[in-house]
């Protein structure tokens, strides 16, 4: 148990302003495909690296069409090397007059025409890979699957949303604030942040001019041990100035329903005194009402009821 004794000192001035810690990269996946689903490799709540199946779909025509295309592009690279060996042949016999230019003409010609259907069938063939890859939906990243839509033997259509993956290791928050509030803040400073209750720091990744006269501050809270849940309540300290005042550690406080108090060490002995707070930063929370200079708060080391 440590005992400390209020004293007056000075305070970082905050404007606090609410919004959601959203993670840092969201996706849900859906196909170009009209198919069905043969596999659905995850559940809610699987986590997943960047590239791992996901969704599996029926792609057995697909695989009909994969044997035409080879075919058509063997076809043609064996017309293209032909063309060439003969085009090679007449340039060597038309430099020595062996042969005319009009058979020049014509080999150069079919030279040409080979080369055109060598890039349209490997055109259709680069065309059909990417409608394959469709076929088997991947993780775009490392995460947590948060929502999924279907089952296997379900009939998946384009556009339809199939799996959402998220990535919460980092949360992004964005608030709204008057321009007074930004004066002095820049990207990469630190500022504390309450999620659902619980203290930490968020970094500013930016501050952009937002409509109606406002500005809107991104900050990033780097959550890789997931304490934070994605789509949580968030409120950001935005420094901007200092003042006098008396404050006691955050982790003196007492909650019950909404109420706040502390414990008190008096003559009588402890007691618990109900007090109303102001805001939270770096670990101190200040006190508006319920305590003056002098009295010593209780900061216990396990908690307990009194």
């Amino acid at each position: 148990t440590t005992v400390l004794a209020i004293a007056d000192t000075t305070l970082t001035t905050v404007i606090e302003a609410t919004g959601v810690a959203a993670p840092i990269q969201e996706a849900t996946l859906s196909t170009k495909l009209m198919a069905s689903v043969v596999a659905v490799d995850v559940i809610e709540g699987s986590a997943v690296r960047a590239g791992q199946p996901l969704v599996r779909l029926d792609a057995r025509d697909l695989t009909a069409k994969r044997e035409q295309v080879n075919a058509n592009r063997a076809a043609a690279t064996a017309m293209h090397a032909q063309a060439s060996a003969h085009a090679a042949r007449i340039r060597a016999l038309h430099a020595t007059d062996a042969a005319p230019k009009a058979m020049l003409e014509a080999a150069e010609t079919q030279l040409l025409q080979a080369e055109s259907g060598l890039r349209a069938a490997n055109a259709a063939a680069a065309e059909l890979s990417a409608v394959e890859s469709y076929a088997t939906l991947v993780a775009p990243f490392a995460g947590i699957v948060t929502h999924r839509f279907v089952d296997a033997g379900a009939f998946a259509a384009p556009g339809a949303p199939l799996v959402t993956v998220q990535d919460a290791t980092t949360l992004r928050l964005t608030v709204h604030v008057a321009p007074s509030a930004i004066r002095g803040l820049n990207r990469g400073d630190k500022v504390a942040v309450t999620i659902e209750g619980t203290a930490d720091v968020a970094t500013i990744e930016g501050i952009v001019s937002a409509p109606g006269g406002l500005h809107a501050i991104n900050a990033l809270v780097v959550n890789r041990d997931g304490r934070h849940l994605a789509g949580s309540s968030a409120t950001l300290a935005i420094p901007t100035g200092t003042h006098r005042g008396i404050a006691v550690p955050t982790a003196a406080l007492i909650h019950e329903g909404d109420l706040t108090g502390v414990m008190l060490r008096t003559q009588s002995g402890d007691v618990r005194r109900w007090i109303r707070t102001g805001a939270s930063v770096g670990g101190m929370t200040e006190v508006t009402a319920g305590l003056r200079v002098g009295d010593q708060v209780i900061l216990r080391t396990t908690t307990g009821a009194e």
